[in-house]
């Protein structure tokens, strides 16, 4: 898959701000281009899915690290009671 470059392109993660402060450059008069207003609502838009997308992804990576703390968590109290139980088991040295 190719990247795509232009002389207009921003450096570094695309961020809904980043995205909503792109301006592209004006078409000579005489000259066929996109209107303004349709771009910009364009980049609106784009830069509205982009953030809830990165809320979703925020929220997706939140949930996880909280499984993984609970199951650590789980894992250690299971680990401390078997522990606990096999040195109730094993006969005092004599």
């Amino acid at each position: 898959m190719a990247v795509y470059r232009s002389r207009h392109a921003l450096a570094g993660p695309l961020t809904p701000d980043r995205l909503t402060a792109v301006t592209l450059p004006r078409t000579p008069l005489g000259r066929r281009g996109y209107r303004p207003a349709d771009v910009d609502a364009l980049l609106h838009r784009l830069a509205h899915e982009l953030r809830e997308r990165t809320r979703e992804r925020d929220r997706a990576y939140a949930e996880n690290q909280r499984i993984k703390d609970a199951l650590r968590t789980w894992q250690s109290a299971r680990t401390a009671v078997r522990q606990g139980h096999d040195t109730r088991r094993t006969p005092p040295e004599t």
